[in-house]
């Protein structure tokens, strides 16, 4: 099953990259996200344990959330301002996901995560995206929305897009 989640992002999209570009910081730039640590260096890529928490209905106001955890290797191309994650354990092992962070106009970009998810039972894939990716991939979209917009919004408008402090 592929599926794809995007927005539009009032932010220049080499900011937008910077700020997402290493997951190994998401948790503590996403309150959704209660670990984002690596587990293996590789020369192309880090393989990281991720734990979400999906919101639940009701509750999820409070903060509270379903703890989803996965590992997936990770990596990014920064020529084409990509994201890559390929899940090599979990529920959703072998889901490929790509992350396109495309410049709109002056100052503006849209993101899009594509994923592709093709386990042995079929179905199982339409409930993973329902239930948890979207949820979750659409909560990571829009608080890297709020944070890149709140930085563009402090820059003056003549300044080139900046990398975010680490």
């Amino acid at each position: 099953m592929r599926s794809t989640i995007a927005l539009d992002i009032a932010a220049p999209a080499d900011l937008v990259f910077n700020l997402a570009r290493d997951p190994r910081r998401w948790e503590r730039l996403l309150p959704h996200y209660a670990r984002s640590r690596s587990v293996e260096a590789r020369l192309d890529a880090v393989v990281i344990d991720f734990v979400a928490r999906r919101p639940l209905p009701l509750v999820g106001v409070l903060g509270l959330g379903l703890p989803v955890a996965w590992r997936a290797r990770t990596w990014n191309e920064p020529a084409t301002r990509r994201l890559r994650f390929v899940h090599v354990a979990g529920a959703t092992r072998g889901m490929d996901v790509t992350w396109r962070i495309e410049a709109r106009g002056p100052g503006t970009c849209r993101v899009a995560i594509d994923h592709d998810f093709r386990p042995r039972i079929a179905p199982f894939a339409a409930f993973v995206d329902r239930v948890f990716t979207r949820p979750i991939a659409g909560r990571t979209l829009a608080t890297f929305r709020a944070i890149a917009e709140a930085l563009a919004d402090d820059r003056p408008s003549d300044s080139p897009a900046a990398s975010p402090p680490t």
